[in-house]
């Protein structure tokens, strides 16, 4: 465990995967902390496609809401299945747009989402300087 485990944040998660999430269509509630402490939170859209997962889904919502510095993240299953680990594609994502993230893993286990793509594409590092116009 790298971190303090954000107990109110994985509430939130799971007040919205046990009132929100119904049938195949939406499966996992997430919710984020924002750096000024508020607390957003959203479900995926289940697609055979390969809809959003909620972690994708809450960071559209934060910046909706003018929210663009997060500091914690965490997902949640419904069915009570409790914390869920994100995907390989919501870690890459997530480590592109805030690489100084906390990701709670588990019930007692949050880390740096650096630590969950160790020797991962970053994508920032492969983008072309901004030219002066």
């Amino acid at each position: 465990m790298s971190g303090r485990i954000d107990q109110e944040l994985i509430e939130a998660a799971a007040e919205v995967a046990r009132t929100r999430c119904r049938g195949d269509q939406h499966t996992m509630a997430a919710a984020a902390r924002a750096r000024d402490g508020r607390i957003f939170t959203a479900v995926n859209a289940y697609h055979f496609t390969g809809g959003p997962c909620a972690e994708l889904v809450v960071l559209g919502t934060a910046a909706a809401q003018g929210a663009y510095e997060l500091d914690t993240i965490v997902a949640v299953g419904d069915r009570d299945r409790g914390v869920v680990p994100p995907c390989g594609r919501c870690r890459q994502v997530l480590l592109d747009y805030f690489p100084d993230l906390h990701v709670i893993v588990g019930p007692a286990d949050v880390r740096p989402v650096a630590d969950l793509l160790p020797a991962t594409y970053v994508w920032s590092d492969h983008q072309l300087p901004e030219q002066d116009t």
